[in-house]
């Protein structure tokens, strides 16, 4: 029996043979293609823009100062939230610092300074989470940054309330504010 099995691992290791069946096709020499001449090229424009920033400063700017690689990539409105969040958050953590610090001078009962620390930690652990968030939103923006969708929630049919998505292709002309891109972005 090892034998056997001995004989079917070395027919194993062998290979297979093209079956007769099996016809083994020449491969003819690539012929070289010409170029053309550039004179009668068309210019393709650009279909992709570069943030102003790449995806991994967005995540640090962002990491460093939550809020900071949102306005570098004109997402004011998030970085707005960011900022606001971060703001209460270090303010809660420092004032349950303080009070921590007080409890303990002041000898108050064990539960009540268990309690106090873990609303410590508690600020803490949120401020590090809008961190990493905030990082991780501008990643994703900056890659996302040339995107021409616009996420709206209109009234449907029968008093429903529905999201969707709307993608502009090409230019669109606004009487009030010119011509803006594809990139929604103002052309006069």
């Amino acid at each position: 029996m090892r034998a056997l099995k001995t004989l079917l691992f070395v027919a194993a290791l062998a290979g297979p043979a093209p079956v007769a069946a099996q016809v083994m096709q020449q491969q003819q020499p690539r012929q070289q293609q010409e170029r053309p001449d550039p004179a009668d090229t068309i210019p393709v424009p650009a279909f992709r823009f570069d943030p102003p920033v790449s995806p991994l400063g967005a995540f640090g700017r962002s990491l460093l100062l939550p809020g900071w690689g949102q306005a570098v990539l004109g997402r004011r409105g998030t970085g707005a939230f960011f900022v606001f969040w971060e703001g209460i958050a270090l303010t809660m953590t420092v004032k349950s610092m303080r009070q921590l610090h007080y409890q303990e001078r002041t000898g108050v009962h064990a539960d009540s300074l268990a309690n106090k620390r873990a609303e410590f930690e508690d600020w803490l652990v949120l401020m590090v989470f809008n961190h990493l968030v905030a990082g991780a939103e501008a990643f994703v923006s900056a890659h996302l940054w040339d995107f021409p969708a616009d996420l709206a929630a209109r009234k449907l049919p029968g008093g429903a309330v529905g999201f969707g998505v709307e993608l502009r292709l090409g230019r669109r002309t606004d009487p009030i504010r010119g011509t803006r891109g594809a990139m929604g972005r103002l052309e006069r």
